[in-house]
């Protein structure tokens, strides 16, 4: 997928853990895991805005679009 998510850094440098952080935002473990590994389709704008909320970044510290085509 050409959308790299980095919610796992995130996580690191605020010293959160997965089930804490879904707990705060919301949403399932399950789902959040689903984010984190890439495996999603889609991303809901108000998940999106409590990720950065309780992380306290930018969508772009969350999201980061990589080239696969240059990449090969």
């Amino acid at each position: 997928m050409a959308i790299r998510i980095n919610i796992d850094v995130m996580l690191a440098k605020r010293k959160i853990r997965s089930n804490e952080l879904a707990q705060m935002i919301g949403i399932t473990v399950q789902n959040l895991s689903i984010l984190k590994t890439g495996k999603a389709k889609a991303i809901r704008l108000s998940t999106l805005e409590a990720l950065c909320r309780h992380l306290q970044c930018q969508p772009g510290d969350l999201l980061e679009y990589v080239d696969e085509e240059r990449r090969q």
